[in-house]
């Protein structure tokens, strides 16, 4: 078994992803992790809060020394891999993710942009008829500082749930900061999710307030 083409695709996938699309060049990032049995290259953004939110992972089988990404179809319940076969076809597939992840045209010529998790969320939703089933729900506040809510609604057109969670924190300077998720999944889902968190609701910590 090789990583020698592992190693060769990934010294060169960051500088090659930045010289076609300037929007990459300025928010796309990448990390390696050489250590697994399949290493994989994960493509993120970096929020405001210096958290990451990954938009593809790319896999390497040492053993055929190929290229794949894995991708779950939700109506066949299982998982399919697409073989890439030179690193232009990596780096169209990882360009083309970037782009969808960023709700954006497939397009290496727009204008740059600053990327804010919030604006990327509302955009989305501003293209999905939700119907808001309930209010929002407080579920945690902590005095005048946080408050998180929660709200869930029904997507008009696949008849999808979506959970809203808002988070209010007011800030030494009295600023109100507002950070909202949302989180669609589909009716088979649920119940999975539901079940899931109750199974391991002893493993979870309080909020540490100190």
């Amino acid at each position: 078994m090789s990583i020698e083409w592992f190693d060769r695709v990934s010294g060169e996938l960051q500088e090659h992803l930045e010289s076609i699309c300037e929007k990459y060049d300025q928010v796309g990032h990448m990390s390696i992790d050489r250590g697994a049995k399949h290493p994989r290259i994960e493509f993120f953004v970096e929020t405001e809060d210096d958290d990451r939110d990954y938009f593809c992972t790319l896999f390497f089988d040492p053993h055929n020394e190929d290229f794949y990404i894995e991708t779950f179809d939700f109506e066949y319940e299982q998982t399919s891999r697409t073989l890439l076969s030179d690193i232009e076809d990596i780096i169209d597939a990882v360009h083309e993710s970037f782009h969808i992840f960023m709700n954006d045209d497939y397009d290496e010529d727009e204008e740059s942009f600053e990327v804010d998790s919030d604006d990327i969320d509302s955009d989305i939703f501003e293209e999905i008829d939700v119907e808001w089933e309930t209010p929002e729900v407080t579920a945690f506040t902590y005095e005048d500082e946080v408050e998180v809510t929660y709200q869930f609604g029904v997507v008009q057109e696949t008849g999808d749930g979506v959970l809203r969670r808002i988070n209010r924190i007011r800030t030494d300077d009295d600023d109100l900061i507002k950070d909202e998720t949302n989180f669609i999944f589909s009716k088979e889902e649920a119940s999975t999710i539901i079940a899931m968190i109750a199974s391991h609701m002893d493993s979870l910590s309080e909020f540490d307030l100190q």
